[in-house]
Parts: structure tokens; C-alpha cells; sequence
């Protein structure tokens, strides 16, 4: 319903267009002077001001400067005396969308506002086509498809079977794997399957922009917020209103920003950069990250508050080294995509390749996989990819892996080793083990849980 605000002081106009407008359907509020319609505007944002030109403590020039300042997004529409149409003008030049010469008829009123609010609905429009049609160019052969959910392995079932779940809710999801696993393909998959399917999902990359410019990423920006703004930008918050905003790599988000996301989460509501103007939205956020969150929370680099707000569900995405037997799916996958793009007739992988495949420990995950098929593709005779088609990648982190996946597991074993020592010496107390390990109680759980240790 739209919200008009009417300030003029003359009691009996106000009441005749107020009565008249609600027929039509509209939310009015009426203010008697120049302080009190400005009180109403700073109060709450409103879709159209009707103001008189003439107001008895002050020109309704003011308050036409006032409102195009502060709520830029407000349409005006100026009441003015029969003949004084210079002033009209003047309003128009200070941002006023169009003028009423009084007397007026009330048919020729509500046509006047109709078209105004109209024309304010088609600029918005305008405005959020334009900014997504930017994200989208920006997006364009950045997104994976399909293959980060492809395998039949017990971990990517377990991660099918969490979508399903939690898809029909409205809970935070945090999802956790490491790069290339497909972690914005879960995030996509959730959105599909949610009552929002049908609203817009976007996606932001949290470290893909530096710090001074992700707010205003985030949340927008009005003109003149700051050097270069020469107009009113959408943030994503609002491009995805009523449907899923996905945050990827969470976990380097700036603790300023982290500040006002909370705040978002919390109240559905926040300011554009340089604004005042209360934007409310409706949004699910899907979050993800590679990072150790909890560690991120003990060295105060992450908000705990945030943290437990995200992480509602959390989906952990296995890495491909995890999952060999989800690889020859995975391979086939890419075979058709990029084999129809080659001049092969047909193309298959023999199988020592396949097996040198299978064998590899993926670093990459399964963005490398399908940059390994890809050039493979290419480089194969004959429609076969053979082992020396995809050798030279893996040749070229053969030595290193081994070295790389051993040093973990040494980590990891000595890790156990000693949460386990330490949480015996001090008979199961996690407060006091945590102590001696220099960890707080809760990380230490963490910890416990990843290792499987009870």
C-alpha cells in the first residue's frame, strides 16, 4: 500500500484529500507545517509527498529541498496558487516530479499522483534491472554448473540429503569445504528447492572487493555518499529481496561490515552508505567459507554473535581427495559438456588415465578436475583422452603432493595426540584441558568433533 504524506495548512484540504486518497486505496499521513512535515519525513520513509508551495512558517520550496536530499527515493508533487506557476518551476528544478495549480479537481489530483507513483515504481525498476544486469555481466562464465553435486559417495549423499532438509526452511546455512568444491552450486541447489525459487538469488564473493568498498557493496550507496558517487547505487541486500542472498568466504568479511551484517539479520532492516532513509528487506542468507571459523572467533578476527547467527545448519562439503569414486561421474560430466565443443566426433578417457585420475589428490578440488577435462579435450586425438593428455597437470604437482598430503596427516595425527593427552590429564574438565592448551572451551569441542574423540 503506498504511503503518502500531505502537508498543507489548510485543515479542510488536508481532510478532503486525505478521505479521498484512502478510497484510492492509499496509506496517508497529514502534517499542518513545514516542522512537522519534516519530523514525518525523518520518522519514516514515505512513497509520495503532496506538499502545499505556501506554508505559513515557511516556504514549501524547503521542504521539497529537504525530502529530495534525505529521502531521494520519495516522489513530489507541489501544490501551488493559481498563476504561480514560476514557483512551480523552482520546485521542479529542486527536484520536485510535478505541479498541481489550486483550485483542482480531486479526479485531476489522484491522476496527477497516480502517474507520479507509477513513475516512481518504473524508476525503481529501472534502477534494480540496470545494477543486476551489471552483477550479471560481472557474473558471466564465473559460475560453475552443475558438477560440484554429481557422485554417488557417502559424503555428498549425506550433503544431498541436508539440502532436501533444510531447503523448505528459512534458517541460516552455513556451508563449509574447501576452494572448488562446489560450495555456491549448494547454495544454488538450496535456493531451487526453497519457496524463494522463484525470487532472485545472488551471490557475492566477500573477499573479491577491499574493505572500503564493501559496505557499500552490501548495502548500496546514495549519490554524493562519497567521491565518485554520481548516482544511487542498489547494494546486493536489496537485489535480492525476498530471495537468497549467498555470501561466499564469510570468514573475511571486515569486522566493521561484520557489525552492520549483524544488524541486518537481526532488525530486516539497514541504511544505504551516506543515507538515512531505513531500507527494509526481506532475505534468506546462505553463507560459506574455507576458513576455520572458530579459530577466526579466538583470535577476534570473526564475531561470535555472527557466527551463531549464520550457522543455524551447517553443510560441510567433502574435498574430491575424499571422494576418488565420484571422480569417473564427474569426468563424464565434463566430457559432454566441453567434448561437444571439440571437432572429435567422440571422446572417452582410456583407462589408465582414468585411474591416474582417481589417484591424484586434487588440490584444486573439482574446479581443477574440470580444467584437467578441458584442456584434455583439446589436446586428445583421435576422441580419447590418454593418460599423457592428462599427465602433465598432475606431473606438475606430483612431487609436492605427496610431501603436501603426508605434512597433513602429521599435523592432524599430532593435533589428536595432543587433545587427547591433555584432555586425560585433566580427566575430561575441556575447561581446564583447553587452558593448558592455550584454547578456549569451545574451540577445543571443535576440535574434539573434527578429530571424532568423545
Amino acid at each position: 500500500m503506498p504511503r503518502i504524506l500531505v502537508v498543507d495548512d489548510e485543515a479542510g484540504l488536508r481532510d478532503s484529500l486525505r478521505r479521498a486518497l484512502v478510497r484510492q486505496g492509499h496509506s496517508v499521513d497529514e502534517a499542518a507545517t513545514f516542522d512537522e512535515g519534516i519530523q514525518k519525513l525523518q520518522a519514516a520513509p514515505c512513497d509520495l509527498l503532496l506538499t502545499d508551495i505556501r506554508l505559513k512558517d515557511k516556504s514549501g520550496l524547503d521542504i521539497v529541498t529537504f525530502a529530495r536530499r534525505h529521502r531521494p527515493s520519495t516522489r513530489i508533487v507541489v501544490m501551488t496558487a493559481f498563476g504561480s506557476v514560476d514557483v512551480a518551476v523552482d520546485a521542479m528544478r529542486l527536484g520536485a516530479d510535478d505541479f498541481l495549480e489550486k483550485p483542482f479537481r480531486m479526479e485531476a489530483m489522484l491522476n496527477c499522483l497516480e502517474r507520479t507513483l507509477e513513475s516512481g515504481r518504473l524508476a525503481r525498476r529501472v534502477e534494480r534491472l540496470e545494477r543486476e544486469n551489471e552483477i550479471l555481466r560481472d557474473a558471466i562464465g564465473a559460475t560453475p554448473g552443475e558438477a560440484g553435486l554429481v557422485g554417488g559417495s557417502p559424503g555428498m549423499q549425506r550433503v544431498r540429503n541436508l539440502i532436501e532438509r533444510v531447503a523448505h526452511s528459512e534458517a541460516s546455512v552455513l556451508i563449509r569445504g574447501e576452494t572448488g568444491t562446489g560450495k555456491e552450486l549448494v547454495a544454488r541447489a538450496i535456493h531451487a528447492r526453497s519457496p524463494r525459487a522463484e525470487r532472485p538469488f545472488v551471490a557475492f564473493d566477500c573477499c573479491t572487493f577491499a574493505e572500503g568498498v564493501l559496505e557499500s557493496e552490501l548495502f548500496g550507496h546514495e549519490k554524493g555518499a562519497f567521491t565518485g558517487a554520481e548516482r544511487r547505487r542498489l547494494g546486493r541486500f536489496e537485489l535480492a529481496d525476498s530471495g537468497t542472498l549467498f555470501l561466499d568466504e564469510i570468514g573475511d568479511l571486515a569486522m566493521n561490515v561484520q557489525v552492520k551484517l549483524l544488524r541486518v539479520l537481526q532488525e530486516r532492516a539497514f541504511e544505504r552508505v551516506g543515507g538515512t532513509e531505513t531500507v527494509p528487506v526481506d532475505v534468506r542468507v546462505v553463507t560459506a567459507t574455507n576458513r576455520d571459523l572458530e579459530a577466526a572467533i579466538h583470535e577476534k578476527a570473526f564475531r561470535e554473535d555472527l557466527y551463531y547467527r549464520l550457522n543455524v545448519v551447517t553443510i560441510q562439503v567433502p574435498p574430491l581427495r575424499e571422494r576418488p569414486e565420484d571422480i569417473p561421474a564427474l569426468v563424464d560430466l565434463f566430457l559432454s559438456r566441453y567434448g561437444r565443443r571439440s571437432e572429435a566426433a567422440a571422446i572417452a578417457v582410456a583407462p589408465d588415465a582414468l585411474a591416474a585420475l582417481q589417484a591424484y589428490g586434487w588440490p584444486g578440488n573439482v574446479r581443477q578436475l574440470e580444467n584437467v577435462i578441458h584442456r584434455a579435450t583439446i589436446l586428445c586425438r583421435d576422441g580419447l583422452v590418454g593418460r599423457e593428455d592428462v599427465t602433465p597437470e598432475l606431473a606438475e604437482r606430483e612431487d609436492a603432493r605427496p610431501s603436501t598430503t603426508d605434512l597433513r596427516a602429521t599435523l592432524d595425527a599430532v593435533e589428536q595426540q595432543l587433545l587427547e593427552r591433555a584432555v586425560r590429564e585433566h580427566h575430561g574438565n575441556l575447561t581446564a584441558a583447553g587452558r593448558a592448551l592455550g584454547i578456549e572451551r569451545n574451540l577445543l569441542r571443535y576440535k574434539l568433533r573434527k578429530h571424532g574423540l568423545r
